[in-house]
């Protein structure tokens, strides 16, 4: 029952971030001209939309199972780049794509510095961990893993649009590569993922929270 529970409120709390992730795509997108999001019924909290039976389900049950924790994505959001008001295209690409891992970045802040300047650490030391404590630091690490997660630069990832729009136009033949085997690399990345993410987290939480992890 307990290994149910830690697994079941990781995953409870991944599908709610990753679907404020993926709706502040959809926002960015339409305060840049672009409906199709609105239009596709994207612009909801309602998680059904947004699950992908692979990045919702399967990923995060593999990462649970190999790593003991918790990772995954939804359904992209659709965008139409031809109605963004931008003369630079690939620049709304990066402002919609840095839009979601933005929102878990903010939302780690949140809740790491509410660990950090309130009392819910310092009643945990020497005793069992409170229930909000374990609360506060399951959002926080979730939303840091997603947002580091998401940046890499590699497709369909969000740090792919960043990148992208960085790379000089005479760099086309790494992003046609990246475009085509992106799918590939992730998946290496995926596998690969515990022994190079989990510091990171662990050192972004320090400083944020300033409790080690």
């Amino acid at each position: 029952m307990e290994n149910a529970i830690s697994f079941l409120f990781p995953l409870a709390v991944l599908v709610f971030s990753v679907v404020l992730h993926e709706v502040s795509h959809g926002y960015v997108a339409n305060a840049l001209g672009d409906p199709t999001a609105k239009y596709a019924g994207r612009l909801t909290l309602n998680p059904i939309p947004h699950i992908d039976p692979v990045g919702s389900i399967l990923v995060p049950l593999a990462s649970w199972f190999l790593g003991g924790f918790v990772i995954g994505w939804a359904r992209p959001v659709p965008y139409d780049p031809r109605n963004i008001r931008l003369r630079n295209t690939e620049f709304g690409a990066a402002l919609i794509g840095a839009a979601g891992p933005g929102v878990n970045i903010a939302i780690a802040l949140i809740f790491g510095l509410v660990i950090r300047f309130t009392d819910l650490w310092q009643n945990a030391v020497g005793a069992a961990a409170s229930p909000m404590l374990e609360i506060f630091v399951t959002i926080t690490i979730v939303n840091l893993f997603l947002a580091i997660f998401n940046l890499i630069p590699i497709p369909p990832l969000d740090g792919s649009k960043v990148l992208f729009w960085l790379l000089p136009g005479e760099w086309w033949q790494l992003r046609q590569a990246l475009e085509q085997y992106g799918f590939f690399i992730l998946l290496f990345f995926i596998f690969a993922l515990s022994n190079w993410i989990v510091p990171i987290v662990r050192a972004i939480f320090g400083a944020i929270t300033g409790i080690p992890l």
